[in-house]
């Protein structure tokens, strides 16, 4: 049995965690300032194989980050053999690592920022272990059926009986004999020829014993039953054709068995000569036969355009579910399923509500503001009564469609908690991976996930437990059982680590989510960083360069112990140029930057004391760059921005007394263009900023510049100079936030946000934030106000003490 011994150090703050796992049963300890807790795997308890692996938590200060990665897009499953292909268990030289790593965290109080690790070999214990350790045991299941529980509404009304294929419909069993004198008659040639014979057949053998049925296939007899099936395809009635094509489903055949390629070919050459229920009840057998059949629902699709008012109720839901379960949404039916939608809304059953929502989320439909806020009005007001399968089904929709409906979220609060124990880990997975989506910070839900999780993370698909640590991570909310939650789902990274070649984008996640909440996971970052497997990325659908940037630089940041793998000059160049690009034209043009930027030029006396570019390239937003020195004055450094031919080194106007009571009185009422507001949606968590005060004298605008010139600002690292500056100078980094900076409704900081402003700490500058609920609201006022306002900010008397 192999053993966990998990070593854990407090206070919190200082997120510096060892992990250990080793089949021996006793481990040594040199010293009782670790806390050790012996646990039993219950993924391992059975494996032949004694094995060894360390996970190294890197850790750095002390705070959080999110951003949206692109891997929050429909997983196949996972291809578990692939785990086979990383090699060996561990050999003695890993497991003299292990212990090397064990007494190490044991023997002494770790600091804050640990001592650097030994580099990790080409090939360390976490590559040659992971699959060999996990190799011999049987992956365990929850009790959930992926094609039965989407087919629940199914049970609703009677209608759909003649719509789809009941799984459960009780046949009488045909006695063995019966089968066998069946299966003479095929072989001697008797009626084997008359199509009616060979439908009955068909139908009577399907309802043979299932242990019967199992060995049915391979059978010679069979063999030949199918190919008279063949050879009379044109011969069947559309009744005896269905009855053979369930019968193939209750016979499991092969979905590329020969006789089903006949049955499809000749289901699209008669389908507008059938009935619409044939049509969706053959659709439904492709689909438990799990065989593609694009060109029979692009005909099945276009009939129902035709006959589109014609469509019943439960017609339309089983159509919606055939939509969904095909992953193709038919462009021409958009608009019509949405009016349909709202037609039978109030008529819908809730499991139906559910089914509809899934079929428009699987088959990437766009929905409409209107119609997703109308589906969550229906759902938030009969929650409790909905199965939490259906529920979870709402709430995928509700993320793709990225709609706020308040009412259903705070709904959501108080039903789903109590849920959380009995429900499937996908299910969790998709309720969590909603909150993260819309911003939206519930604790009650998230701290329900984190204390049900880890007993259940065994169940995690590596597309669950990154999903899982990207959410709470971009919530930055780390959960009372921090330790347990995060040492069990990194733990479960490491087991499915033969998944992330074919799926590169999880990993890359998973360790966002957790540098956002300051958590390294050095083994894990070295496998990420090595050029073998950034090689995988580029083959992913997904772009993922930015995201080995992030998580690149912020290692070279908050990780000066780190050994591993880096990223090369190369690569980061590349994407800093990418990011770089991006924000010419998206963020350094937005009106609340130019509008900041401009008048901090204006009132500190040129652009040479303003920079507006990137800090940190790898959190992707912007800064305003302003330097102090120790006794306030504003100091120039931005001489690339300036323009040649323009001197502006005096232009600046001196803060004296006299100039000070002019702006106390306010003397002037100027005012500059209005400024919309910006419409993204999320919100902060932080100190309030004082009220702005009411005067500003027009004396700080007098002979400034408003220009704003953007050229020649890249987006470099920080150069030495800016990192060093002078003694006592105070480098300011001023935030100009907006509500896609916050979660929604309330003022906490979304995790990537968290992880750029302890960053910027880390580097030696202060950081000063123009919240977007105190600065919006004053684009639309007068330039005097905003001046004052911006005064306030920059030379408060409190930062000059930071200086370093």
């Amino acid at each position: 049995m192999a053993t966990v011994l998990i070593c854990r150090r407090f206070p919190r703050l200082s997120r510096v965690t060892a992990f250990a796992t080793t089949a021996k049963r006793e481990a040594e300890s040199g010293s009782g300032r670790s806390k050790q807790r012996k646990e039993e795997n219950p993924e391992t308890a059975t494996a032949d194989t004694e094995s060894a692996a360390t996970i190294q938590l890197l850790s750095p200060l002390n705070y959080r980050v999110s951003y949206n990665p692109s891997a929050y897009a429909k997983s196949r499953a996972a291809a578990r053999s692939a785990g086979q292909a990383l090699g060996d268990a561990f050999a003695s030289p890993g497991t003299a690592q292990v212990q090397r790593a064990l007494d190490a965290a044991s023997s002494r109080a770790l600091p804050p920022v640990r001592s650097a690790l030994p580099k990790p070999k080409a090939k360390g214990p976490l590559q040659q272990s992971v699959s060999a350790r996990f190799s011999a045991e049987k992956e365990k299941t929850e009790t959930h059926d992926s094609k039965e529980d989407p087919r629940e509404f199914q049970k609703g009304r009677p209608e759909y009986r003649s719509l789809s294929y009941d799984r459960f419909e009780p046949l009488e069993t045909l006695p063995l004999e019966e089968g066998d004198a069946i299966l003479r008659r095929v072989a001697a040639g008797e009626d084997s020829q008359s199509p009616g014979a060979i439908a009955d057949y068909f139908r009577r053998l399907s309802c043979l014993p299932a242990e019967r049925r199992a060995t049915l296939a391979s059978e010679p007899e069979f063999n030949a039953l199918c190919r008279g099936a063949v050879e009379s395809i044109g011969a069947f009635s559309a009744s005896e054709l269905i009855e053979i094509l369930k019968a193939c489903v209750r016979l499991a055949v092969p979905p590329t068995h020969p006789l089903l390629n006949a049955c499809e070919n000749e289901f699209c050459r008669r389908a507008w000569d059938m009935s619409l229920e044939q049509l969706l009840l053959v659709a439904d057998c492709w689909r438990c036969l799990e065989r593609s059949v694009p060109s029979y629902l692009g005909i099945l699709f276009s009939y129902a355009n035709v006959r589109w008012k014609d469509l019943t109720l439960p017609q339309f839901v089983q159509l919606v579910y055939i939509i969904g379960e095909g992953r193709r949404s038919p462009a021409d039916l958009t608009q019509k399923v949405e009016s349909m939608i709202l037609k039978h809304l109030d008529s819908f059953t809730l499991e139906e509500v559910g089914t509809v929502c899934l079929g428009l989320f699987k088959s990437l439909s766009s929905v409409s503001e209107h119609v997703m806020r109308r589906i969550a009005d229906r759902v938030f007001l009969q929650m409790e009564g909905m199965s939490t399968y259906a529920l979870v089904n709402v709430l995928k929709l509700l993320r793709s469609a990225r709609v706020d409906h308040l009412p259903l979220l705070k709904e959501l609060g108080k039903v789903i908690p109590a849920r959380v124990p009995t429900t499937n880990i996908q299910g969790i997975m998709h309720i969590t991976l909603t909150c993260s989506s819309l911003h939206y910070f519930d604790e009650g839900v998230l701290a329900a996930v984190a204390a049900a999780l880890p007993s259940k993370v065994t169940y995690c698909r590596s597309k669950d437990a990154a999903k899982f640590l990207w959410s709470f991570g971009c919530l930055d909310y780390e959960p009372p059982n921090e330790e347990e939650f995060y040492s069990s789902l990194i733990e479960q990274m490491h087991r499915k680590l033969h998944e992330f070649s074919k799926f590169p984008e999880h990993l890359l996640t998973g360790l966002l989510g957790l540098a956002f909440v300051k958590r390294y996971p050095e083994e894990l970052i070295d496998y990420a960083l090595r050029d073998e497997f950034i090689r995988k990325t580029r083959g992913s659908k997904y772009e993922l360069k930015k995201d080995l940037f992030t998580l690149g630089r912020s290692v070279e940041i908050e990780c000066p112990s780190y050994r591993g793998n880096r990223l090369s000059p190369q690569l980061c160049q590349e994407i800093t140029q990418m990011v770089c690009n991006f924000a010419e034209q998206e963020i350094y043009v937005r009106p609340e930057i130019v509008e900041a930027a401009s008048l901090l030029e204006s009132m500190l006396g040129g652009p040479e004391y303003v920079r507006s570019h990137m800090i940190l390239p790898h959190a992707r937003s912007s800064d305003l760059e302003v330097r102090l020195a120790a006794d306030g004055r504003p100091v120039p450094f931005n001489f690339e921005d300036s323009v040649a031919e323009k001197k502006l080194k005096d232009v600046g106007v001196s803060l004296t007394d006299d100039l000070m009571a002019q702006l106390i009185k306010g003397s002037s009422s100027s005012r500059s263009p209005g400024e919309g507001e910006a419409t993204t949606s999320g919100q902060e968590r932080g100190e309030a900023a004082p009220r702005p005060h009411s005067g500003v004298g027009a004396a700080l605008s007098r002979g400034a510049l408003t220009t704003n010139s953007r050229s020649g600002r890249g987006l470099d690292a920080p150069s030495s100079g800016a990192l060093n500056g002078h003694p006592g100078e105070v480098k300011l980094a001023i935030q100009v936030s907006n509500r896609n900076h916050y979660c929604y409704c309330s003022k906490r900081l979304l995790g990537l946000h968290c992880l750029k402003r302890r960053q910027l700490r880390r580097l030696g500058y202060v950081v000063v934030e123009l919240p977007f609920w105190e600065w919006f609201p004053l684009l639309k006022r007068t330039r005097l106000e905003k001046l004052s306002y911006l005064h306030y900010k920059v030379f408060n008397p409190a930062l000059l003490g930071r200086g370093g």
